[in-house]
């Protein structure tokens, strides 16, 4: 039976910060032991190597996050900075690239990754520490000699992607968010659309898929940053009335379209944070939702 892989390494929880981006993959992961999906496997990936990094971060910043200083610098992603931040982000990343390479050969694949889009060329941001999005896209891209949509629906603008692949030239962004956190002047490879009415999320997205099929190049890969932040009990970030059951239309409409166009999709955790609104077994459920729409079936 056909299955989807699915990234994760217990190198993604190992830094000692106890935030919400660097421990809820592994309660995605626990769920997944406890309560599988059909067709959906657990892997872990090979990190990405620090030239790879390099492609998109500066030299300084690298090792900032090696040694823990300037302090200002390591934890710039406003997350602390251990012996193992390092570690934890390369693997992370890793896990959005070995997604992206299995979707190319079987059309989907998924990574628990989380904290990629604020990451910019000299600093970390917003819980973000390598933006591993842009890496794996400007790596994709060498690979596939095609052009390559980065699709974020996290709840929070993706300015730090954007800052990182605006000047490659199969490198597009399509931004639909609900919170002006790390916005930004799209470029002419970007669309960008901040929605604060919940009633008109669903048709921003299908707008906005529409004009990238109908105005930008057949693209060979889809990097989907599937954030649950926009969940109206998120309290970081989320829009009121956008509950469970429009986010589960938001993924069966992402996946479709990806489908029915026969692009290979590689998705991502995104953003998504635990509150008194919004518990832990909660926030794994919305997570669910996403490998559970994209997982394959093709019985």
């Amino acid at each position: 039976m056909p299955f989807t892989t699915l990234y994760y390494s217990d190198q993604f929880v190992l830094a000692k910060e106890g935030f919400d981006t660097t421990r809820k993959a592994g309660w995605i992961a626990d769920s997944l032991a406890k309560h599988p999906i059909s067709n959906v496997r657990l892997e872990g990936p090979v990190p990405v190597t620090e030239a790879q990094v390099l492609r998109v971060h500066a030299p300084a910043y690298l090792a900032a996050l090696r040694t823990g200083e300037p302090h200002a610098t390591a934890t710039s992603s406003t997350l602390a900075w251990d012996s193992g931040t390092l570690t934890m982000a390369l693997h992370v990343c890793g896990g959005v690239l070995a997604a992206g390479k299995t979707a190319l050969r079987k059309g989907v694949s998924g990574t628990l990754a989380s904290g990629l889009h604020h990451a910019k060329r000299d600093r970390g941001a917003g819980f973000c520490t390598l933006n591993g999005l842009a890496i794996a896209a400007h790596t994709l891209a060498d690979v596939t000699k095609g052009h390559i949509l980065i699709l974020d629906l996290d709840a929070h603008c993706g300015g730090g992607t954007h800052s990182l692949i605006q000047n490659h030239p199969r490198l597009w962004q399509l931004d639909v968010s609900v919170s002006p956190y790390d916005d930004y002047q799209p470029g002419k490879r970007c669309v960008k659309e901040i929605v604060t009415d919940a009633p008109k999320y669903l048709k921003t997205v299908s707008r906005c898929l529409q004009r990238a099929e109908a105005e930008w190049p057949e693209f060979a890969l889809c990097l989907y940053n599937a954030g649950m932040d926009v969940h109206q009990d998120c309290q970081i970030g989320g829009l009121s009335g956008l509950d469970d059951f429009l986010i589960t239309l938001r993924e069966e409409m992402v996946f479709q379209w990806c489908r029915e166009r026969r692009i290979p999709v590689a998705y991502a955790m995104a953003g998504g944070y635990v509150s008194s609104t919004l518990t832990r077994n909660a926030l794994v459920s919305l997570h669910r939702m996403t490998l559970e729409r994209f997982r394959r079936d093709d019985s």
